[in-house]
């Protein structure tokens, strides 16, 4: 079942998404809104909603949807030493981003501070997006995620998350699939056949 609204409800045995009215929409950061009209640009079906309690990590988002950890598509972002760009890795939630395949593909990195998070995505930590950040990052998708039939990512507030399905992320984020985190895993449903080029901020 998918969220196809602000007014829906999503529910298992023992956990709760509460709907969003407008009047709570315009309330909450603009950064909860900025991915809002994203995902509405977009044509993506299912709109932010918000969770019961803060999911400023992955493993409270998926205690709080009832999900399994890898399906929390978290942000990681990095800055590219080169130009101080913002480098954003989407990965699963159960994995761990591997530095230096990051640097094959995008240059050196180096980690990020909140200061250079919040300046660069207009997110705070725990709340970033996947997309509608202020400044277009450098994007690598981690292909673990095509793992799971649908996956949760944050909606730019730590309360907020958005439904969506793997195959949704090349489109919402204009970057492909790539081998980012560390150890090697199976991919049932994504196995690029060379290393894609990453999307590059403009």
């Amino acid at each position: 079942m998918y969220l196809h609204a602000q007014w829906n409800y999503f529910f298992n045995s023992q956990h709760r998404v509460t709907k969003m009215n407008p009047f709570e929409h315009q309330a909450l950061s603009g950064g909860l809104q900025r991915v809002q009209a994203a995902l509405q640009a977009a044509g993506h079906p299912n709109s932010p909603v918000m969770l019961d309690g803060a999911a400023r990590t992955a493993q409270e988002a998926a205690d709080s949807l009832g999900v399994q950890l890898g399906q929390i598509a978290k942000s990681v972002i990095f800055k590219r030493k080169e130009d101080g760009v913002a480098v954003l890795v989407v990965t699963s939630g159960d994995r761990r981003v591997d530095e230096k395949k990051v640097a094959a593909l995008v240059g050196k990195i180096g980690r990020a501070d909140a200061d250079f998070v919040k300046a660069h995505t207009g997110f705070t930590i725990g709340g970033v997006s996947p997309v509608a950040h202020l400044n277009p990052p450098v994007t690598l998708l981690d292909q673990d995620l095509w793992r799971f039939e649908e996956v949760w990512a944050a909606a730019g507030h730590p309360h907020g998350v958005f439904r969506l399905r793997p195959q949704d992320l090349p489109n919402l984020t204009q970057a492909s699939p790539a081998d980012v985190v560390q150890g090697s895993h199976d991919t049932a449903q994504s196995s690029p056949a060379q290393t894609p080029k990453p999307k590059e901020a403009s």
